[in-house]
């Protein structure tokens, strides 16, 4: 039976453990994959082979794992790992060939999730990810794996038609001046043009960080990101896809899932909610969560709300 919730407009009271914001791992070290190696952290190692393991994904495509640190919240009950994707952040100075991208593959990256299982020894795993990582989750669910328990999808890339879509519309919203300079230097290519930049920078300012993105320090001093990969992959701005990615889309696929989903995204999401709904529709056990007030970065603006929310879901759905 599909169950849909809806959080939006409503105030919730709730209470979230406190995270140091560059709390150590218990273990951490490097997982060989295909092309090089990957870096990985994990929290919560009592709770190894006693709970199913949270696996998270960042987003991108070239992200890092800091934007997912308020995960390590959950290690008070699950095992925690995050990491680090081929040719990113910690494991960036670890591809076999820096000029190589041939590995730049939905299925490279969605590969990487059971070569972390084969490493560790993860009988049992939940899988999330958000933005790009909400992809490599959708992709992993889809495979029903054995031992896969529940699947989180934070502010998902489904379909890149439906998403490029969905920020069209967002951007008909937008002052005038900015639609006409998003337009006019999509036509002509220009996407380094001060006006599109100005322009892309106030589409952020709603459907980025719609309030304000909290600066918990979970980036200081981290390895960066890889922007050749989000480029190459993606494409210039978050709402221009003309990359690798272009016409992806997951969604025919979505009615196999077998086990129990969060789908969960801001108020203002370039992943828009009536997306969010429409997909989790296609799944059998799905749940859908709106973070008010938010836009895409709902791990920064909505933090207490989102771990409050995947810890209700796996209490409820992980017995």
């Amino acid at each position: 039976m599909k169950l849909i919730k809806l959080v939006l407009f409503i105030t919730i009271a709730f209470i979230s453990t406190p995270v140091i914001a560059h709390q150590d791992p218990d273990q951490s070290g490097y997982i060989q994959v295909d092309g090089g190696k990957i870096w990985y952290r994990l929290n919560g190692l009592e709770h190894l082979g006693k709970r199913p393991a949270i696996i998270a994904m960042h987003g991108g495509p070239g992200g890092t794992h800091r934007g997912l640190m308020p995960y390590v919240e959950l290690a008070d009950t699950y095992p925690v790992i995050l990491y680090d994707q081929l040719g990113n952040g910690m494991s960036s100075k670890f591809v076999d060939d820096p000029n190589d991208q041939s590995t730049w593959t939905v299925e490279h990256f969605v590969k990487e999730i059971s070569q972390i299982r084969e490493a560790l020894n993860l009988d049992e795993v939940i899988i999330a990810g958000h933005s790009w990582g909400g992809t490599l989750s959708a992709e992993y669910a889809v495979k029903n794996e054995a031992g896969l328990r529940a699947a989180i999808f934070g502010s998902p890339l489904i379909s890149t038609p439906q998403w490029v879509s969905d920020n069209r519309e967002w951007i008909s919203q937008m002052p005038q001046q900015y639609q006409d300079a998003i337009n006019k230097n999509e036509a002509a290519g220009t996407f380094d043009n001060p006006e599109y930049r100005m322009a892309e920078r106030a589409f952020y300012d709603r459907h980025m960080c719609h309030s304000d993105c909290v600066d918990r320090g979970f980036r200081d001093n981290a390895m960066s990101g890889n922007r050749e990969m989000y480029q190459t992959m993606w494409g210039p701005s978050e709402f221009t896809a003309n990359g690798t990615l272009a016409n992806y889309d997951i969604s025919p696929k979505l009615h196999t899932v077998e086990v129990p989903v969060l789908m969960i995204c801001g108020e203002y999401d370039e992943a828009a909610p009536k997306s969010c709904y429409k997909f989790a529709g296609m799944i059998d056990d799905a749940r859908t969560v709106i973070v008010p007030n938010a836009g895409h970065a709902i791990l920064s603006e909505g933090k207490d709300l989102v771990v409050s929310t995947i810890r209700e879901f796996l209490a409820e759905t992980v017995k």
